[in-house]
């Protein structure tokens, strides 16, 4: 089986069947491409002839490799490319193209997982109050509201057509990776935010014809066609700055707070996956980890012996 024809299956793969995101293909190509370097250099483009040894010395090299600024990968760069090359083998084997998986026995590099940030209630409010009433300014308060309400990802935001909204009941449909489809309550004050949108939707300000009958998205940009993720991480980060909030935010990180806060108000951890989306409950611990650093250093500050110590 030669590589650029394996390749180019697998990333139709994870593009048709598994439902990507742009910015998660785009990482697995150039983590392939990279990998295919490696292998013209040794004159093994036929990945029948890839064996354990040759993938354990494709590792080296990475973690070896020179950075424009001297420096090299970090483990966490390292795990994704071997992610990228195992998942295409396991793709190959399990098709019958191999009838061996060289990958199955290469071990990962073991990874800090780094906690993941959020936002204070404080924090919440100010960037929640940033957009005004103009045309745009409804719609941001829209998307902020959804963002930090339901936890959506920024690419299932992206996709939300009128369709899948139904008010009256206070639910959205939400599409999410591989293809599943959850159901997310809407808050009040998102459906009010929602509403107030709609009511200005259909006049998109640089479109002179007004919206398209036939657009179903959601959220449109000014000239009536639907919005993208780089349009939303802009727009979170122009009320960040607004709202004087100095550490980095994207729209993930009002995902993060989403699952924070609901965890924090006493939340069950699996209604909290659920919510989510996501397939393993161990992804969704990682908050419980925020929380359990949060109450201790609550404890820290307000506890009188955890100020002034007592000799033992």
């Amino acid at each position: 089986m030669i590589f650029d024809i394996a390749s180019e299956r697998f990333l139709n793969h994870l593009e048709i069947e598994r439902n990507f995101s742009g910015e998660s293909l785009r990482a697995y190509r150039n983590d392939l491409l990279q990998f295919r370097v490696f292998l013209e250099k040794r004159g093994q483009l036929d990945l029948s002839t890839v064996d354990h040894l040759c993938l354990r010395a494709y590792l080296a090299e990475t973690a070896a490799k020179p950075l424009a600024d001297g420096k090299t990968y970090e483990r966490r760069s390292i795990a994704r490319k071997l992610a990228s090359v195992r998942s295409l083998f396991r793709y190959l084997h399990k098709r019958g193209e191999l009838k061996e998986n060289p990958a199955k026995l290469l071990r990962t590099p073991k990874v800090n997982r780094d906690l993941p940030s959020f936002l204070d209630e404080g924090q919440v409010g100010a960037l929640l109050d940033g957009p005004d009433a103009s045309w745009s300014g409804l719609r941001d308060r829209a998307i902020l509201e959804m963002l930090y309400g339901t936890g959506l990802r920024v690419s299932e935001l992206v996709k939300l057509d009128m369709l899948d909204l139904e008010l009256g009941r206070g639910t959205l449909r939400a599409h999410g990776k591989g293809r599943k489809v959850r159901m997310l309550p809407l808050l009040p004050s998102a459906m009010q935010c929602l509403n107030a949108w709609f009511a200005v939707r259909t006049k998109p300000p640089r479109a002179a014809q007004g919206i398209d009958p036939a657009t179903r998205a959601v959220f449109i940009n000014q000239r009536g066609t639907r919005l993208t993720d780089r349009s939303v991480r802009r727009l979170v980060e122009h009320y960040v700055e607004k709202a004087a909030i100095t550490c980095h935010v994207s729209p993930h990180t009002l995902r993060h707070t989403f699952a924070t806060h609901l965890l924090n108000h006493g939340a069950d951890l699996r209604d909290v996956q659920e919510l989510l989306g996501h397939a393993s409950l161990a992804t969704t611990q990682v908050y419980t980890h925020v929380t359990t650093a949060r109450m201790l250093d609550v404890y820290e500050k307000a506890h009188p012996d955890a100020k002034n110590p007592k000799a033992a």
